[in-house]
């Protein structure tokens, strides 16, 4: 089950209101704004949106980087050879049908599990606060 969060917060400078703040989860798996909750972190289909419409987060401060897809390079590329493999065992098809069943999976995987990978990571640096490492001079 989804939880959510109650966070005191400002809006501006006239009115407090109260925003729900996801967890992390949440926000990935539905694409909202790791502040407010509000469903604006995607501008397209796996790319972020500059900021979020409703609370002004800026989505562009946090890195997320190639982590996730070097990631679902591993955990695709996995899933697909082991269902290429048990069906080349159980019914030894042409290749042509390994072609027409394994390109858009992969496809279909890689795009639908980025978006979910990039969003996740945006939503624990956002909540843990993460920033770029500095390197103090003694």
């Amino acid at each position: 089950m989804l939880r959510m969060v109650p966070l005191p917060i400002a809006f501006d400078d006239r009115e407090d209101k109260v925003m729900t703040e996801p967890t992390p989860v949440a926000a990935a798996v539905q694409g909202l704004c790791p502040r407010c909750g509000n469903r604006t972190l995607f501008a397209n289909l796996a790319g972020f949106a500059p900021k979020c419409r409703a609370c002004g987060l800026d989505f562009e401060g946090f890195n997320v980087g190639d982590g996730p897809a070097a990631f679902l390079i591993f955990l695709v590329g996995a899933i697909v050879v082991a269902l290429a493999i048990t069906v080349q065992v159980k019914a030894s098809p042409p290749w042509w049908v390994h072609v027409l069943l394994w390109v858009p999976l992969t496809a279909i995987l890689t795009v639908g599990l980025l978006r979910l990978g990039k969003a996740l990571l945006l939503a624990l640096e956002y909540r843990h606060r993460a920033r770029e490492g500095r390197i103090q001079d003694p």
